[in-house]
């Protein structure tokens, strides 16, 4: 099951080094601050905590914006699936 919820960025693990395009994160930037977040990213929850793994020009945007919650699509999952995104 998948539910929208509003989870604070100090609690989103981001385990995966991205690479991001300074253009495009001030881009989305100017659009967040004048419409708000239009598509939320995709976290997996595993045992209370919460992994990102995409959105990572979003989740840049909110926090150079100093936002302290983006919204998320959450998914719960076990361990085995986590460690697969991991391999």
């Amino acid at each position: 099951m998948i539910r929208i919820a509003d989870i604070p960025l100090n609690q989103i693990r981001r385990p995966l080094p991205r690479q991001t395009d300074p253009a495009k994160v001030e881009t989305l930037m100017a659009s967040i601050a004048e419409i708000g977040l239009q598509e939320p990213i995709d976290v997996l929850e595993v045992e209370g905590s919460y992994y990102g793994f995409s959105g990572c020009h979003r989740y840049e945007a909110h926090q150079r914006l100093g936002k302290e919650t983006i919204k998320c699509r959450v998914r719960r999952a076990p361990r085995a699936v986590l460690q697969r995104h991991l391999a």
